[in-house]
């Protein structure tokens, strides 16, 4: 009886998480997984190219410029798809920026896959075989040497949890008008720790995502979601003193803003 009602309260937790828009991501019953793989490390050339070209330095993004350039962007995924980075033949910076420039690839090609929508989430209306209480972050529509993926699986099982990085949530982009604003280049490993700071610097300091002032702190959700990412090393305030350009007291009261689920488009 215990058991049953602690399902049904999870349940019920379940459905007002999703009907009140925040964050879900359900990859806690995800197995670690072991891949063999043999293969090295890759040029993100090409998708620095097409971000370039389809991507503004306030971070929006012309999908139909992607949906034009699918051949070109077909490439580079391909690309990704025969390339499963491991420890023999890439080093730990190759292997993060392949996955961070791997997510934000692969949701560009989700959202091109069901464009128009007005937002990522919708696609879970368009999608087939979503079983309840799973999100577009579910759908294993990725293949990298013949796993299956799916975003979820990317970060939170792979980018969180083998990197132990916080200044990634500010470099992977979930396609969303609240999400850390798409970098414009590709991430490399030569470049990865400056265009991680430099992506810090501007998510903190981004008054469309965070309203710091010396009297309140009205921060994105990441910095609730993640809290234990942000503060494994120091407190969050501390974390986020470090980047911004308004100081945050030990006094200085917290709120939390609404996150914007609309796409991130042009």
């Amino acid at each position: 009886m215990r058991f049953i009602f602690v399902k049904k309260l999870i349940l019920l937790s379940l459905i007002a998480c999703l009907s009140s828009g925040c964050f879900v991501y359900n990859y806690l019953h995800y197995k670690q997984r072991k891949i063999k793989s043999d293969s090295s490390p890759i040029s993100h050339t090409q998708f620095d190219s097409l971000l370039q070209q389809h991507v503004n330095a306030a971070g929006w993004v012309n999908y139909e410029g992607f949906i034009r350039d699918s051949i070109a962007f077909n490439q580079y995924l391909n690309l990704l798809s025969s390339n499963h980075p491991n420890e023999r033949n890439w080093d730990k910076n190759q292997r993060l920026a392949y996955w961070i420039n791997a997510y934000n690839a692969f949701t560009i090609q989700i959202i091109c896959r069901y464009y128009p929508v007005a937002s990522i989430k919708d696609i879970e209306k368009k999608a087939i075989n979503i079983p309840f209480g799973n999100t577009v972050w579910d759908i294993e529509f990725i293949n990298i040497e013949n796993q299956r993926y799916n975003l979820n699986y990317l970060e939170h099982k792979i980018i969180r949890k083998e990197f132990d990085e916080p200044r990634i949530h500010f470099a992977v982009n979930c396609a969303s008008f609240s999400c850390p604003a798409l970098l414009n280049r590709a991430y490399t490993a030569e470049l990865l720790d400056s265009q991680l700071e430099k992506q810090s610097f501007a998510f903190i300091n981004d008054t469309l995502r965070n309203k710091i002032s010396a009297e309140k702190a009205q921060l994105s959700k990441l910095f609730m979601w993640f809290k234990k990412d942000f503060a494994r090393r120091s407190p969050v305030k501390t974390f986020i003193n470090r980047y911004s350009e308004v100081k945050i007291g030990d006094k200085t009261p917290v709120e939390y803003l609404d996150y914007g689920w609309q796409l991130n488009k042009q």
